[in-house]
């Protein structure tokens, strides 16, 4: 595995490029990429091994750039176990960005408001995670192992406690409203039903999705920094829960990108 990984890494790959931040766009996040210099563009589809995207929004290209004069690498889009992807497939693009040689991965992602402290609109830092993928068996670590990669990876700070402070402080700064909550992973592609939301909120989630948890355990295998932030599209409890179709939440997304954008460009020269 870590030779096929080598091997599609190449494809990416300049010589003068070192990216130390990995940053996976969700949905809606595509208009971040007007605030990155991007260097070289490759689709997930010339990248030996890698399955393609075919959610609307998810792009599926890796973009190699800057910002702030920062070495990244991005990921427009990602790929989801709902269409039809074993976790394992699911989360090979985090696999490749590592062997690109990042240190820090930022995930960002669309997701319900289970909690009335998230309307729509607001920004989440996730906090923590519940993952009922992995925790019915769909674990993206099961499997054949590679020798130098521990199976048993604890999880107690999966989202990095100092790259959660940096961003907490920053927003506060910039004066962009930013508070930190439990995402629920959930498989999809349905949305979930009242007495799913009422489960949810129940035993401690925030917010809902159906990605990023399984991406957090891979990078966290790897040794990668991460954070995470959630754009609440749509409120998932009170009378408009269950109305939500996959067209409004993406433009819900696009309309707080530009602070996502702000937030970033601020935090990323602080944590080199």
């Amino acid at each position: 595995m870590s030779e096929e990984l080598a091997a599609a890494a190449a494809v990416l790959q300049q010589p003068h490029v070192k990216p130390t931040w990995g940053i996976i766009l969700g949905s809606g996040f595509a208009p971040f990429l007007d605030a990155v210099k991007i260097i070289r563009s490759v689709p997930f589809a010339q990248v030996p091994g890698l399955a393609r995207p075919s959610v609307q929004g998810h792009r599926g290209v890796f973009h190699l750039g800057e910002i702030e004069d920062i070495p990244i690498v991005i990921a427009e889009g990602r790929l989801h176990t709902y269409e039809g992807l074993s976790a394992v497939q699911a989360t090979q693009p985090i696999r490749l960005l590592a062997q690109l040689g990042i240190t820090h991965m930022l995930l960002t992602n669309a997701a319900g408001g289970v909690s009335s402290q998230f309307p729509a609109g607001s920004l989440m830092l996730i906090r923590d995670h519940i993952n009922f993928l992995a925790l019915t068996g769909s674990n993206p670590l099961r499997g054949p192992l590679a020798p130098d990669l521990e199976r048993f990876v604890p999880m107690g700070n999966a989202y990095d406690p100092d790259l959660r402070t940096t961003f907490l402080r920053t927003a506060a700064e910039l004066h962009i409203p930013l508070a930190e909550g439990v995402y629920a992973m959930v498989g999809g592609p349905s949305y979930e039903t009242p007495a799913e939301l009422h489960f949810l909120r129940t035993i401690g989630a925030e917010a809902v999705g159906m990605s990023t948890a399984n991406e957090v355990i891979v990078a966290r295998q790897l040794g990668l920094r991460v954070a995470a932030v959630s754009c609440i599209s749509n409120s998932a409890f009170g009378p408009e829960a269950g109305s939500v179709t996959h067209h409004a939440v993406t433009e819900a997304v696009r309309s707080r990108v530009q602070d996502v954008v702000r937030l970033v460009r601020a935090v990323l020269p602080r944590c080199v």
